[in-house]
């Protein structure tokens, strides 16, 4: 499938189909259509598909549905999504070109149509002759062999240019009538002629004898059209000689191998592996048991290209080797080891699929779509005597690089494959549920991953045992789910037990027992348990160091962690320290593009800005934006996150309009891309609504509030961390808007939840205390402002210590509270302790302690 979205509005279009034999450049003219829209940027969308069968019409569809952000599209349900996807195509405003290539059945096919009257094109290509195809105002055009003197012609012309014009003779003509005059048989005889120096009459001869032998390979009712028969006599031919040419007998074992991947093409490293030259060696039709190297293999792919029976363009980088689709078919009705071939082409794809790819580079995509090519051929033949790990590593490509939605359809499509094939217990049929859970947690659909996990675990645990590793692993990934759901006591209960069973099996010092013991931290850092992270994360850091190595990635991912947990307990310094050095080991031990070095830029410019060094802050994350879009893509979640991180920078310089700016595209990247109700967009919203507050637009913030509000109750519940969150920044802006006594009513269910779910003397518990005591002191009920203010400090003196910067805005609230009670004495004393606290820890050009400093000049001045 290849999908591309342009922005112009053509007008009405038609539906055509364009119907003839097979090798007679259909597909080529389609792709002459579809290019023309792209490159004219004259249709909003194109979209190519495969039209072999309804299954894959239906999963191109569901697929082109998600990426377009058609509404009710969630890539939960393959045929759902599908049908959305033609319902909105005939009522969007959108132009669009749908081509539907090589249609066999159109009969299974009458549902998935696009309509003919809207505002596009549907461009259908077939071998079959068939009335329903002109059907339903459908306009057919024949596209149909060469004429007689076409066929000369083109023979002449290729002759020619090849300096074998001497091989033309009187039997030209009897050749292309023999040929039926197809286009692709008249290619491989050309070939065939050039490289043995053969006449037209001594090549007939030869074509003719193959015929009669095609039958011992080819039954006659394989190609029911015909067109497929000279095509297959022609392939004979042709490999017939090429097996006699160096290197011996490897053409046809090599050809088998090419017929099984993706017409457009796959990359030519695919004849280095190993896979591909065992199999040549044992199945060379010649010099048996000759060891077969890389060079061998290349110089069979040189040879097939020669003879004209596939393409090798060393140029085309990730699409090098491309074959005839009908070349590929007629090569694969002669196989008789058709699983050992799927698993060869699988074996090589898994071997050449680079170790990263957290991005959808070229080599990626041509690996997926060789992939989908290649399993679609294969068939069951994959699943036996489990899944291959290549279904399972394009699957887990997809999660890699952000394409979550995507990568719900491939899982949903594994689970049920391995169901039906290996039995609902088997525990590859548990591993694709659980990678199926993933997506849907990565794609913010919580509930349903927890259901599946929920399932999982008892099934891991009842068929493996309770301490198999795999059990062990899925209880992690729920208590992951756990915790997106707001449900972090289960969460840290599960870690714990998982941290407890790793430790007694596999010992204190074990990969997988650092892994779980920095899962269960970094639930700590959550819960607001900070000493307790920091304890566990200082001891992983240490452990990695040691047994890892200063160096290792996970050793660094433990820096990291570290280095927020100190951050949580005000230690500032100490957290800017790690991270700049984590940045410096990124970059030279993976590269300076790397996206962990991109994600380690991204943390250490949180910490600059939070510490107000916004100017450092800016600088890092304007070149990380541009450094994820352009190895990540533009619509990569990396890149989002970079997006929102930036704009949180440029409001705090007071760039506010520029926030803006990126903030409202974000919203509708988010919207479009991750769906309307992926907590990353609700996320989003949330911080364009701050936004607009700051830049004094607060009813546009409280409508953004209130439905944000409103979707987090209902997607995650009432009593969610989110929830309450987003019902303390709905409260203010009711403050901003002067509703005053909504904001209190709102900051006071905060407060009562928070310490109900979140715990007395968690960071967030103590956040909603100061807000409402804010919120008491507008509304003039200063007393009670103070009681609160009073012990918000005290408890975060006694949590945090005395220099967490989140002590001076308690100070800063409390001074505020005391000179509102006419105590100005007390609120000029603490005060000026925050000034020089401020300046100290934060430095002396901060906000904040420029504000401070303006405060306190003013109380003074008062007096």
């Amino acid at each position: 499938m290849v999908l591309t979205q342009h922005d112009s509005r053509p007008d009405s279009r038609g539906t055509w189909v364009l119907a003839g034999g097979g090798g007679v450049g259909k597909s080529q003219l389609a792709a002459w259509f579809a290019w023309h829209a792209i490159e004219e940027r004259s249709t909003d969308l194109v979209l190519w598909v495969n039209g072999a069968s309804a299954d894959q019409v239906i999963t191109d569809y569901a697929r082109a549905a998600v990426r377009a952000g058609v509404p009710g599209a969630d890539g939960s349900d393959p045929v759902a999504d599908a049908k959305a996807f033609v319902e909105w195509l005939h009522t969007t405003e959108r132009s669009w070109l749908v081509v539907l290539d090589d249609v066999v059945d159109p009969g299974e096919l009458a549902r998935w149509w696009p309509p003919h009257r809207a505002r596009g094109w549907t461009l259908a290509t077939t071998r079959m002759r068939d009335a329903t195809m002109a059907s339903s105002g459908r306009q057919q055009i024949d596209v149909d062999v060469y004429s007689p003197q076409e066929s000369q012609t083109y023979l002449s012309d290729r002759l020619t240019e090849m300096q074998c014009a001497h091989l033309l003779d009187r039997k030209a003509a009897d050749l292309a009538a023999a040929l039926g005059h197809l286009p692709l048989a008249l290619s491989h005889a050309a070939a065939y002629m050039i490289n043995q120096e053969e006449g037209c009459a001594a090549y007939l001869d030869r074509y003719t004898r193959g015929d009669k032998r095609l039958a011992e390979l080819m039954p006659a009712d394989v190609d029911p059209d015909a067109y497929g028969r000279p095509v297959a006599v022609t392939l004979l031919v042709a490999l017939e000689a090429a097996e006699q040419v160096e290197p011996v007998g490897l053409a046809r074992p090599a050809l088998v191998l090419a017929a099984i991947c993706d017409p457009v093409g796959h990359p030519d490293t695919l004849w280095s592996t190993t896979a591909v030259t065992d199999y040549l060696a044992a199945h060379r039709t010649a010099r048996a048991g000759q060891p077969v190297t890389a060079h061998h293999a290349r110089k069979a792919l040189r040879l097939l290209h020669r003879y004209g029976l596939l393409t090798h363009a060393p140029a085309d980088g990730a699409r090098a080797v491309r074959i005839h689709a009908l070349t590929a078919r007629a090569t694969r009705e002669t196989v008789t080891d058709s699983a050992a071939v799927a698993r060869v082409v699988a074996d090589a794809l898994l071997q050449v699929w680079p170790d990263a790819d957290h991005a959808t580079t070229d080599i990626v995509a041509a690996l997926r779509a060789n992939t989908t090519t290649m399993a679609g051929i294969a068939g069951d033949l994959l699943w036996h005597p489990d899944g291959h790990p290549l279904l399972y590593r394009a699957g887990n490509s997809l999660l890699l690089t952000g394409l979550h939605a995507i990568a719900i359809t491939h899982w949903h499509h594994m689970a049920r494959q391995a169901v039906r094939l290996l039995g609902d217990e088997h525990p590859s049929t548990l591993t694709a549920r659980g990678n199926l859970a993933t997506s849907y947690r990565m794609a913010g659909r919580t509930a349903d991953a927890i259901l599946i996990e929920e399932k999982v675990v008892v099934d891991f645990a009842r068929l493996l045992g309770d301490e198999h590793p795999d059990t062990l692993t899925a209880r992690g990934n729920l208590a992951d789910s756990y915790w997106r759901a707001g449900r972090t006591a289960d969460a840290i209960l599960i870690e714990e037990k998982v941290l407890a069973d790793r430790e007694r099996l596999l010992g204190d010092e074990h990969p997988y027992t650092l892994t779980a013991r920095g899962n269960l931290a970094v639930s700590y850092w959550r819960a607001g348990r900070t000493a307790d992270a920091i304890t566990l994360q200082e001891k992983l850091v240490a452990d990695s160091e040691r047994l890892l190595g200063d160096e290792h990635p996970d050793t660094l991912t433990a820096r990291v962690n570290l280095a927020s947990s100190y951050w949580q307990a005000g230690r500032t310094a100490d957290a800017i320290l790690i991270e700049e050095k984590v940045v410096v080991d990124f970059a030279r031990l993976l590269g300076d593009e790397h996206p962990d070095t991109l994600t380690a830029r991204g943390n250490l410019a949180t910490s600059y800005q939070r510490a107000g060094r916004l100017v450092d802050a800016i600088t890092i994350e304007e070149k990380v934006v541009v450094d994820s879009a352009r190895l990540l893509g533009d619509e990569h979640p990396s890149t989002l996150t970079a997006r929102g991180n930036l704009a949180t920078s440029y409001l705090q310089a007071g760039r506010t309009a520029d926030a803006i700016l990126i903030e409202e595209k974000l919203v509708a990247d988010s919207e479009r891309l991750l769906g309307k109700e992926h907590p990353s967009t609700l996320t989003a919203r949330g911080n364009l609504a701050t936004s607009y507050l700051r830049a004094g637009r607060t009813a546009d913030a409280i409508l953004i509030e209130e439905k944000v509000l409103a979707d987090r109750e209902r997607l995650l519940g009432d009593e969610h961390p989110d929830t309450l969150t987003a019902r303390a920044n709905l409260a203010s802006s009711y403050g901003e808007a002067g509703r005053t006594a909504d904001a209190i009513t709102i900051e006071e269910r905060v407060v009562a939840d928070s310490e109900r779910l979140l715990g007395d003397e968690h960071p967030s518990t103590l956040t909603a205390r100061g807000n409402l005591a804010c919120s008491y002191r507008l509304a003039g009920r200063t007393a009670e402002a103070t009681t609160l203010e009073e012990k918000v400090l005290a408890d975060r003196e006694r949590l945090l210590g005395d220099e967490h910067p989140d002590m001076l805005t308690a100070r800063a609230n409390l001074a505020a509270s005391y000179r509102q009670a006419g105590r100005t004495a007390d609120a000029i004393t603490l005060q000026e302790k925050l000034v020089a606290d401020s300046a100290r820890l934060l430095g002396e050009n901060h906000p904040h302690t420029v504000r401070a400093v303006a405060a306190l000049r003013t109380w003074k001045v008062g007096t």
